[in-house]
C-alpha cells in the first residue's frame, strides 16, 4: 500500500542565543526524521572528519555558507522543507547574535510556531527574552522553549523547572498564551525525534511529536475574505471577448459565487458572479487558493485593488505602525519611501517616528535619531493613495506592509500595521516637501 502523502503544512523557526545548539537541533530533528539523503549525509561527515571529528557534526547540515561553515556560527536564514507520515514541514533557522535579529525577524514572519533554544547551564539570558519578545510581536501563535544540553547538567528536573517557569512568567508579559517546554539534548538526541530514558520525570511529547500534533492555521470560515488583485484578465480573442477576471491569492477567508463583496479602497459593492480555479469553474475559493474571480458589475479595479468581505477598515492615507529596521541605513523621519501592501505599492512619507522599543526591557525609548538596523519602533507613514490595511493583530497578511527605497529599490523597513487614526501637524516635516511627495 502507498504511503499516504502528508497534507497539513507548519512553518516554524528555531531562535535563540549563540552557541545553545540551534543548528545541531535542526540537523538531529533532519537526521533522526529520515530527512536527509545520503550524499548530503556523506558530505556532512566528511567536512567533520576533515575538522578532526569523529562523528558527524549535524549542525553542519544547515549552516549552508562557507563562513558559516569556518566559523561555526549562523549567519542567514537556513530555509529545511522535510516531511513525516503526519505533516509537511518549513523549517526557519535563524541567527543568534544580536547584530542579526533583522533575519530572525524575516524567518518568524511566516511561522506558525517559534522554538526558543536555552542552554541548560546558562539559563535565560538576554537573547532568549528579545527572541520571546519578537515572536510575539509578530503574533507567531505557538512558542516551544527547548532547554538543551540537559546531558551536560546530568538531566536535572530542577534545573528544567526553573528555567521553564522563568520563561513562561516572562512570555506571559509578552501576551503569548501558548507555551510548551521540553528538555532535549541536540547532540544526544534526547527528546527530539525519541523520547530520552535520562527524563524519566518529564512526561510531556517529544520535539518532533508536539511539532506533528500542534494546531495549524486558521479555520478560514471564521476569518473575512480578503483578495488581494493581482493581474486583471482580458482574453484578447472573439470567443471570450466578454471576460474580464481578477487572477489573484485568497489571503484569508472564504469566499462563494454569490458573495456580496466590496471593492477597496474605491468603496464600491458588487457580487461574485463565478470563480475560476485553474481554469476550471467551481463556486468556492478557501484561503490560500489561487482563483480568477469574475464579478457581476463592470467595475474600475486594477492591481493592488482589495476584494473583501466583512467589516474592513476604511481606506486611509495615514497609517501608524510597529515596524522593524532591516537596512543598514538609518530610517529618519520625513523620509521618502515606497510602501508595498500586498500587491499594492505607493509613495509614502514617513511623517513621525514616535519611539523605539527597547526589547530586552520592552520599554519605549526616544527615537531622536531614527531607527538603526534591527530596531523596532513605532512610527506615522502618510501615503500617497489610500490604502485598505486590516490590523495585523487581525490579519498578518494583510496588516503588513515593507517599506522600500524609491532610488535603488532596497528593502528597509518590515512593517506591521495598527488601526489607521487622524492625522496632526507633524512640525519636523516642511508642508511643502510633504505635498510634493504624496
Amino acid at each position: 500500500m502507498p504511503t499516504r502523502t502528508p497534507t497539513t503544512l507548519l512553518r516554524f523557526a528555531t531562535a535563540g542565543s549563540v552557541d545553545d545548539g540551534k543548528s545541531t537541533l535542526v540537523g538531529r530533528l533532519l537526521h533522526d526524521s529520515k530527512s536527509v539523503l545520503t550524499d548530503q549525509l556523506e558530505a556532512v561527515e566528511h567536512a567533520s572528519r576533515r575538522r578532526g571529528q569523529n562523528t558527524p557534526d549535524l549542525a553542519l547540515l544547515t549552516d549552508g555558507l562557507r563562513a558559516e561553515r569556518e566559523q561555526g556560527i549562523t549567519i542567514d536564514v537556513a530555509h529545511r522543507y522535510f516531511a513525516t507520515a503526519r505533516r509537511r514541514f518549513i523549517l526557519a533557522d535563524t541567527p543568534g547574535h544580536v547584530q542579526y535579529t533583522r533575519n530572525m525577524v524575516t524567518g518568524a514572519s511566516t511561522a506558525e510556531l517559534a522554538v526558543v533554544l536555552v542552554d541548560a547551564r546558562n539559563g535565560i539570558v538576554e537573547q532568549t527574552r528579545r527572541h520571546a519578545a519578537v515572536a510575539a510581536l509578530l503574533r507567531v501563535p505557538h512558542l516551544v522553549l527547548a532547554v538543551n544540553k540537559m546531558d551536560l547538567t546530568g538531566y536535572a528536573e530542577d534545573v528544567f523547572a526553573a528555567i521553564a517557569e522563568e520563561f513562561t512568567a516572562y512570555t506571559a508579559t509578552l501576551g503569548v498564551k501558548d507555551v510548551t517546554a521540553i528538555p532535549i539534548s541536540a547532540l544526544a538526541g534526547d527528546n527530539v525525534v525519541e523520547p530520552s530514558p535520562h527524563t524519566h520525570w518529564y512526561s510531556g511529547p517529544t520535539l518532533l511529536e508536539h511539532l506533528e500534533t500542534v494546531p495549524v492555521g486558521t479555520d478560514p470560515h471564521t476569518e473575512p475574505a480578503r483578495f488581494p488583485v493581482q493581474y486583471v484578465i482580458r482574453p484578447q480573442n472573439e470567443e471570450f471577448h466578454d471576460y474580464r477576471g481578477y487572477a489573484g491569492q485568497l489571503a484569508s477567508g472564504v469566499l462563494h459565487v454569490g458573495d456580496l463583496v466590496t471593492v477597496l479602497p474605491s468603496g464600491h459593492t458588487t457580487t461574485i458572479a463565478a470563480i475560476d480555479a485553474l481554469g476550471t469553474p467551481t463556486d468556492t475559493a478557501r484561503a490560500p487558493q489561487s482563483v480568477t474571480l469574475r464579478l457581476t458589475h463592470d467595475l474600475d479595479i486594477s492591481r493592488g485593488d482589495l476584494i473583501a468581505t466583512g467589516r474592513a477598515a476604511p481606506p486611509t492615507k495615514d497609517i501608524e505602525a510597529t515596524v522593524c529596521h532591516l537596512n543598514e541605513r538609518p530610517l529618519h523621519t520625513g523620509a521618502k519611501v515606497l510602501l508595498k501592501h500586498t500587491t499594492r505599492t505607493v509613495r509614502a512619507l514617513v511623517k513621525d517616528i514616535s519611539y523605539r522599543i527597547d526589547i530586552d526591557t520592552l520599554q519605549q525609548r526616544p527615537a531622536t535619531e531614527g531607527l538603526n538596523v534591527n530596531d523596532i519602533g513605532h512610527v506615522t507613514l502618510r501615503t500617497a493613495e489610500p490604502l485598505a490595511l486590516d490590523s495585523y493583530a487581525d490579519n498578518r497578511r494583510t496588516g503588513s506592509f515593507i517599506l522600500i527605497d524609491p532610488a535603488d529599490g532596497t528593502t528597509l523597513t518590515a512593517g506591521m500595521a495598527g488601526e489607521a487614526f487622524d492625522t496632526t501637524p507633524v512640525s519636523t516635516i516642511d508642508a511643502s516637501t510633504e505635498e510634493d511627495w504624496v
